[in-house]
């Protein structure tokens, strides 16, 4: 298994490489790279030394924090108190349920929706998107599959969606390892496992 620094590395070949090498279909350009859920602050900064080098390539890299999409579905739905009154009445289970309702949820703060608008001025020749802090998601608030699935077709913009978890097999992802979440193998992107 690669380390992650040789991860960074083949995903920066094929982010610069003319045409780049990181999607399968044209109408999903996105790449996960995975990492290991105790590496966070190390993903972060090598994301940011990333970025400044691809800036150098005549790329402009944004970050993208699914945390804060996650905060402002939140806040712009019934809000935060509403989710703790629900936790309170019917535990953390049905809090969790609520809130993906929210990120599902067109009538609320559907999170395709919410990356696509954000997407939606950059240009696909200039811009890189990082997808960052899906560690937010869990334990089980928004699958990233699901979150790839719905953005086909909707993008042109390159987006590196950074996956804390563990590869099983050469597709499989366990969304920060945890024991009690299926690997699944069904992405359709290129991973940097």
């Amino acid at each position: 298994m690669l380390s992650l620094l040789e991860r960074i590395s083949l995903l920066e070949q094929d982010l610069k490489a003319i045409p780049q090498r990181i999607s399968v279909h044209h109408d999903l350009p996105f790449a996960i790279l995975r990492y290991d859920s105790n590496e966070e602050w190390k993903v972060r900064r090598e994301a940011k030394l990333l970025a400044t080098r691809l800036n150098d390539f005549d790329k402009e890299v944004l970050s993208i924090s699914l945390a804060e999409l996650l905060w402002e579905a939140i806040a712009s739905s019934e809000g935060l108190d509403a989710i703790v009154e629900l936790e309170r009445e019917r535990g953390f289970d049905a809090a969790q349920e609520q809130v993906n309702n929210y990120l599902s949820d067109p009538d609320w703060s559907c999170l395709p929706d919410m990356l696509a608008k954000r997407l939606q001025s950059l240009n696909p020749e200039k811009h890189i998107v990082f997808l960052m802090r899906a560690a937010s998601m869990a334990p089980a608030i928004y699958q990233m599959s699901k979150l790839l699935d719905e953005m086909q077709g909707r993008t042109r913009v390159t987006t590196i969606l950074f996956y804390p978890g563990t590869l099983e097999g050469t597709t499989g992802l366990r969304f920060m390892g945890l024991k009690n979440r299926d690997a699944l193998g069904n992405y359709r992107v290129k991973i940097y496992g």
